[in-house]
């Protein structure tokens, strides 16, 4: 068996160093599983000349292989002619798996030092414990160097993104604003690459290689990048640095991936983000998140936070403490606040179309987060107010993020990519909130395979208690090892616990949505997790005669739901 479950070069910020760095994934049974007197003589020979290891298998045997295998690295290292090297080694859920990680500069070499260390731990077992070291360092002399990082350094104003939902949203929604100031802007998202709002590469580029695509754009003065968990894990931050960060939420979403398994976890991933912004720049955060609002503690940015409620505390402590921004609703207009002034009204919720005449909770607080953005990075107050009024919830502006239409027969039709817990929540509220009275819901629910079986189970609970009519609609190309009587069977099983067990399943998300409409009577509202046929979804509503809502037709729904 050998000691190296995995090895990834990072090329650039990551969640252990701001700089390139090699991540090594570590099986340490060889030390925790050694006799006191090998795992002795290999702590004398790595330099650790007073130590208690404690009995194999131990706790304290577990605690003491963290401290062996730093000490391990840095003495191969030393030995190969490194003096000096960073280290960080950290726990995983698992206790004979460790990630250990050091910057580089060098591939060849770095990548020799991370095969090194594996193969010193793999002779852990054979008599002649000192030799191993030594041949080790020895692999890792005869290395040749190899190539320099990619890290890219911006010469361009850089705006990223993270969160776990909405970042999308307020990545487009940054772009859109900057794009109505007069700048050529390039951005990166889940859907692809954009220069100044046309596609030029699609496909999923929310990780280094999206950044660094769009900075190389002819002509582009302003990126606006979507920066996701999988690539600042996998890969490390495509650029050196960001002028302003935003950072949505973190909620739970990809959890037992990558040895990321709590929601915690997470938040220290996404953390990379505003960790890089420029000192003299602005770290936007949300201060109705209290783990996002502790990320003020990682930053050198100046913080910039938004909420939706002007007496929050973290509003009051950014302001009395370092002369942060604060951005909020107050009589409902969106506002900026700031030290020693009174607070700016920019524009009215009711005229901005992406909170559904504020009706949406969760495009309010994106809302907040580009207005936040789009100064931050030094856009003109009249472009922020003139952006946020003519971005649209429609396929044109957001595509796949609350689409909504109108079908005949008075039938209203919201499609939402509401990939976890969060987002289906808040597509039932958005749902809820156009539904007139006496009318039903009915949803099409589905997920993708890489989800927990828990979180695939809690969204067949959501979405069985939030709707009147649910019917599962599968995504076929995004099973990621799963099948589809799999993630049926958890489905179910979440909307049985509330009760719910009349639910028609569906090979494909448009034959769901076909077979909701079918059901539908005036009045009615039916919502799609639409991931996988987002385009054909938009192709099936406009053959069978529906219409993208205006704002204006949405402002009617939310009026006539409400009316008394």
């Amino acid at each position: 068996m050998t000691s190296l479950v995995e090895l990834r070069i990072l090329e650039g910020p990551n969640l252990y160093f701001p700089r390139a760095a090699v991540k090594l994934t570590l099986d340490v049974s060889t030390i925790t599983e050694a006799s006191d007197e090998t795992v002795l003589r290999f702590a004398r020979r790595i330099g650790l000349r007073t130590t208690r290891p404690g009995a194999p298998g131990s706790g304290f045997r577990s605690r003491f292989a963290v401290r062996a295998v730093e000490r391990l690295v840095r003495a191969i290292a030393s030995e190969a002619g490194t003096r000096r090297l960073a280290v960080r080694v950290r726990p995983t859920s698992d206790p004979q798996v460790l990630v250990v990680a050091f910057p580089w500069r060098n591939r060849g070499r770095a990548r020799a030092l991370g095969e090194a260390v594996a193969h010193a731990l793999d002779a852990l077992p054979a008599p002649d414990v000192e030799a191993a070291v030594s041949a080790a360092a020895a692999e890792v002399s005869a290395a040749a160097r190899g190539d320099r990082p990619t890290t890219i350094t911006p010469r361009i104003p850089v705006v990223a993104v993270t969160g776990t939902n909405g970042k999308t949203t307020t990545s487009r929604m940054i772009a859109h604003i900057a794009r109505t100031s007069g700048l050529v802007v390039g951005w990166s998202n889940t859907d692809g690459v954009y220069r100044d709002g046309v596609l030029v590469e699609p496909g999923d580029y929310s990780g280094p290689s999206g950044a660094g695509r769009a900075l190389g754009l002819p002509g582009v003065q302003l990126a606006v990048t979507e920066t996701a968990r999988g690539g600042i894990l996998l890969k490390g931050m495509g650029i050196a640095r960001n002028d302003v960060s935003v950072v949505t939420n973190v909620t739970a979403d990809h959890l037992g991936l990558q040895g990321i398994d709590t929601v915690d976890q997470l938040a220290e991933v996404k953390s990379v983000v505003p960790r890089i912004t420029r000192k003299e720049g602005w770290a936007v955060l949300n201060g109705d998140d209290p783990r996002v609002l502790a990320m003020r503690s990682v930053i050198s940015a100046q913080p910039w936070v938004f909420s939706r409620d002007p007496d929050s505390p973290a509003v009051r402590e950014v302001l009395s403490h370092g002369g942060g921004r604060a951005t909020t609703v107050i009589d409902g207009w969106i506002a900026v606040l700031a030290p020693g002034t009174d607070p700016d009204p920019l524009i009215e919720l009711v005229d901005v179309p992406m909170t559904l005449a504020g009706l949406s909770r969760f495009n309010i607080e994106n809302a907040l987060a580009a207005a936040s953005a789009a100064l931050a990075i030094g856009l003109s107050r009249e472009d922020v107010v003139a952006g946020l009024a003519t971005f649209r919830p429609d396929a044109e502006h957001n595509p796949g993020r609350m689409n909504f239409f109108s079908l005949p027969g008075e039938v209203s039709v919201v499609m939402d990519l509401a990939h976890n817990e969060a987002g289906l929540e808040a597509l039932l509220e958005i749902m809820a909130g156009v539904r007139r009275p006496g009318a039903r819901l009915l949803l099409g629910l589905g997920a993708v395979g890489d989800r927990t079986d828990e979180l695939i189970d809690a969204l067949g609970e959501i979405g069985a208690k939030g709707s009147d009519v649910v019917a599962i609609g599968h995504k076929e190309r995004y099973l990621r090892g799963r099948t589809m009587d799999e993630i049926d069977a958890l489905l179910r099983a979440g909307a049985e616990r509330v009760g719910v067990t009349d639910i028609d399943t569906y090979k494909t998300e448009v034959e769901c949505l076909a077979a909701l409409v079918g059901r539908a009577e005036a009045g009615d509202v039916v919502g799609l997790m639409c991931h996988a046929e987002r385009e054909e979804a938009y192709d099936w509503i406009a053959g069978h005669g529906g219409t993208p809502d205006t704002p204006e037709t949405l402002s009617r729904k939310v009026r006539a739901a409400h009316a008394p």
